[in-house]
């Protein structure tokens, strides 16, 4: 069999170009377009690493942040619930030391209320025991016992020194009115000259007296000028007595 070498050298012809033209306008377009898909792929599966990690570091962020705020609302619990039992602890001791308080002043109360009692009760009976004594002595005073007070009563003037005497002595000069000498009884006019005599003598002038009576005094004569007074009278040992009387019970007890 005879070779065609110009039909074989053709074909080997058709053949190159055929490879050239397959390499030209299709190998390398196919070859482009998978690089440009094995990169397009590359740059997709790169973004996705990298979303991938920025999802896990957002997970991360949130585990991490939901763990603080777990911790967190922990600790506000935790402090919601000792503030709370502190603050039932405060009101309850508050309550129980406004009760106690409460129960100190009722008592002091009782206390004052019961010492005032008494007080009153003290005090009336004083009252009357010397209201009945100062009636009694007035039943009993006669003229003959006032006559022999105011004997007394010018021994007194007579007896008279120191700083007493000159105070009633500048009371009796400079006293624009009369001194006043009240008993309980009219003083007949011996005893009147007796005290005015006395007075006189005392203080070395001429006294100016006004005689009056004053039932309230108990058997007694008293001289009163210039806001000066001096006498004497069963009323006043009365009256010092209804004051030791009083301060005895009064006197705080010894506990």
């Amino acid at each position: 069999m005879l070779i065609d070498w110009f039909t074989v050298g053709a074909q080997a012809l058709n053949f190159l170009i055929l490879v050239w033209l397959m390499k030209r306008f299709l190998y390398k377009p196919i070859l482009h377009a998978i690089d440009e898909r094995e990169k397009r792929i590359a740059a997709e599966l790169a973004n996705a690493d990298v979303k991938k990690a920025e999802a896990e570091k957002e997970r991360d962020d949130f585990q991490h942040k939901n763990a603080e705020f777990d911790q967190q609302r922990a600790a506000l619990m935790t402090k919601a619930t000792t503030d709370a039992q502190a603050e039932g602890q405060h009101l309850l001791d508050e309550a129980r030391k406004s009760a106690v308080a409460l129960t100190s002043k009722q008592q002091e109360t009782l206390r004052d209320e019961e010492h005032n009692l008494h007080q009153a009760i003290i005090r009336r009976t004083q009252q009357e025991v010397f209201s009945i004594a100062r009636k009694t002595l007035s039943d009993l005073a006669t003229t003959s016992l006032e006559e022999r007070l105011g004997e007394v009563f010018n021994r007194r003037l007579r007896e008279m020194n120191g700083d007493g005497k000159k105070g009633l002595a500048a009371a009796l000069k400079t006293s624009p009115d009369p001194a006043i000498v009240r008993s309980t009884f009219d003083l007949p006019a011996e005893q009147r000259a007796a005290i005015q005599n006395a007075l006189n003598e005392t203080f070395s002038a001429e006294i100016r007296v006004q005689f009056e009576t004053a039932p309230d005094l108990i058997s007694g004569i008293e001289l009163t000028t210039n806001g000066q007074k001096v006498g004497w009278s069963i009323a006043d040992y009365l009256s010092s007595m209804e004051t030791n009387v009083a301060k005895l019970l009064t006197a705080p007890k010894i506990q």
